[in-house]
Order: structure tokens, then C-alpha cells, then sequence
């Protein structure tokens, strides 16, 4: 796990984003372990096989395993300047975010049936950890009172719910971005997710 430091803020309000276009990348997220791996190097920064084996619950020779295919997909990419010495291999994430959109990919029949899998691995997780949040809410003091959900209905037509997705991203990456000052120890990791799709009640 890397030391707390201050996140430099990028210029304008923007922030890397990685686009995935290709199958590939799409099937090597639909994967629970190497999802996991994504996951925690996005909380936790750049780190190594045996650190992400331990952090993922799974032996260090899978871990390598699912490293080389993220770094084929073009996910993850080595980190030298971070290795103690030439046996020590770090990687750290391609960007911060990724995005893809299943009407970029057209009548590429593969490339779909791969985002729909790691689309429904998504919220599979997303569900499980919604489930395990309540189980154990009572449990988490403060957090509790702090933790929150919300649902509501609008009448959007297809550009406007465009627009409230773009500014619901905004909103959350400015937030990941933000500088926090070294040696923090208040802060923990916190899932925030939200979907908003056409439905009838």
C-alpha cells in the first residue's frame, strides 16, 4: 500500500480516464479475482503479486496470472521506480478510471457479450457489497450515521439523463481527486456507486 500522500488535483476539473474499446481489456475485467485486483489498486495504489495475493485471498502464482493479463489488456502497467531490487515487481493502474459504452462497439458481437459479463460482475459486486454493509452496519459507530442510500424518480428524456450521468461523475471524481494531507488516518475507503436507467414502477 502506498504511503498517504497529496493527490495533485489535474488542471480544469479534468481527470485520466481510460476508454476501453476492445474485448480484450472488457474480458479481462469480467473476472472476480482480477476485478478485486483492480479494485485494490485503485484504493490502495501500486503494489506487488504477494501483496495483491494477500489483499485478493488467492495464491501469489494465480495473482501473477491475472497481472499478466490485465497488463496484455492494457489495464495495468509495471511500476520499476518503486522495486527495492531486479526480483521486486510493482504495477499500478493505466488511469484511475476506466469507461466504456456497450453502442461504441457496434455489431462487434464479442466485444458486447464481453462488457454485458463485466457489467453484470459489476453489480454483482456492487449488490454483495450493499449486502455485507447492511449485515454489519449496526457494528460501525459513526459510519453508520454517515453511511448513505437514495433513490428517486424523473422524468428525463435520453440527453438529459447523459447530462446527469456526466455531472454524478464529475461530482464523485472531484471528490477521489481532492489533496488530503499526509499521515491521514481518519479516512477509509468508501464504495459509492449509483445507476440511473428507464423503468416503470
Amino acid at each position: 500500500m502506498k504511503d498517504p500522500a497529496e493527490v495533485p488535483r489535474p488542471p480544469q476539473g479534468e481527470y485520466p480516464v481510460k476508454t476501453i474499446t476492445d474485448a480484450k481489456a472488457l474480458a479481462a475485467m469480467a473476472n472476480p479475482f482480477r476485478s478485486r485486483m483492480l479494485d485494490a489498486l485503485a484504493v490502495d495504489g501500486p503494489s506487488t503479486a504477494s501483496a495483491l495475493a494477500q489483499r485478493t485471498g488467492q495464491a501469489v502464482g494465480s495473482a501473477s496470472h491475472h497481472l499478466k493479463v490485465l497488463a496484455e489488456a492494457g489495464l495495468i502497467v509495471e511500476a520499476p521506480e518503486l522495486a527495492r531490487d531486479r526480483r521486486e515487481r510493482w504495477w499500478r493502474l493505466v488511469a484511475p478510471s476506466t469507461r466504456w459504452s456497450r453502442a461504441e462497439f457496434g455489431t462487434d458481437a464479442g466485444a458486447v457479450t464481453a462488457a454485458l459479463a463485466a457489467e453484470s460482475l459489476a453489480l454483482q459486486r456492487q449488490f454483495e457489497r450493499a449486502q455485507e454493509w447492511l449485515a454489519n452496519s449496526e457494528a460501525a459507530g459513526e459510519w453508520d450515521h454517515a453511511a448513505f442510500a437514495t433513490q428517486t424518480w424523473l422524468r428525463l428524456n435520453p440527453d438529459e439523463l447523459k447530462q446527469l450521468s456526466e455531472e454524478m461523475v464529475a461530482l464523485t471524481q472531484r471528490w477521489r481527486h481532492r489533496g488530503t494531507p499526509d499521515g491521514d488516518t481518519e479516512r477509509e475507503p468508501v464504495f459509492v456507486f449509483a445507476r440511473g436507467f428507464p423503468a416503470q414502477p
